[in-house]
């Protein structure tokens, strides 16, 4: 089955334009893939499930028209497929590799997208003033631990704002270990399953419920080797 199929398959609620937009997509990611690290899955089904179908997963706790910013989002995951089923939404993809964004921009231009790609790491972000609790939701898919990703996101989301994690069965455990990260930055955050044919997924929903101590984000690699 060509990747057409799979879309169908895994994505029967996207309209003739939009597969063909995840097509052009897969094609993009295939080509660019040969020069530029951007994912080890490559198989048509693997990435139509695994990455298209797996990146529109908490595509119902996104508020309509909400300002989203997806961290660390490399070959525009979860944040392009989200667009592509949610054009209402704005969309800043952040990254710290100028070769990911190069890619984003042509595939953003190919597919007749508007979003932002930024050239910046997330802990600059979170201290930038244009950034800083400017967005409703931050989405961060395969990207680090809970801990880490709280740090990171908190401070880029308003007062009431989410961000949305997405994890696999060890979810549980990950929160457990944020529960510090969790009272420091003022959120709260629970679990969302789905029950998918590619794996256990759950997407941790973390609320904002006051002003990101100025203290945070701390300076790059902090929150990674240093967690809350």
């Amino acid at each position: 089955m060509e990747i057409d199929g799979f879309i169908e398959k895994y994505i029967p609620q996207a309209s003739g334009g939009q597969r063909a937009k995840f097509a052009r997509y897969f094609a993009l990611l295939a080509e660019w893939n040969q020069r530029v690290n951007l994912t080890a899955i490559t198989e048509p089904e693997e990435v139509a499930a695994k990455h298209f179908a797996d990146s529109l997963l908490p595509i119902e706790l996104i508020p309509k028209g909400a300002r989203c910013v997806d961290v660390g989002t490399g070959a525009g995951f979860p944040g392009v497929p989200l667009l592509i089923m949610r054009p209402d939404l704005s969309m800043t993809l952040l990254d710290s590799l100028k070769k990911r964004l190069a890619f984003l921009e042509t595939l953003l231009g190919e597919l007749n997208l508007r979003a932002a790609p930024v050239h910046m790491r997330a802990e600059d972000a979170g201290r930038d003033p244009a950034h800083r609790a400017r967005y409703d939701v931050a989405l961060a898919r395969a990207v680090a631990s809970a801990s880490a990703l709280m740090e990171w996101t908190a401070p880029l989301v308003r007062v009431g704002g989410t961000a949305l994690f997405y994890k696999g069965p060890k979810a549980d455990e990950e929160l457990a270990s944020a529960s510090r990260a969790t009272r420091l930055l003022r959120l709260e955050a629970e679990l969302v399953d789905y029950n998918v044919p590619w794996g256990e997924r759950r997407v941790m929903l973390v609320k904002k419920t006051a002003p990101t101590p100025k203290e945070y984000p701390r300076k790059a690699g902090s929150a990674e080797k240093n967690p809350l």
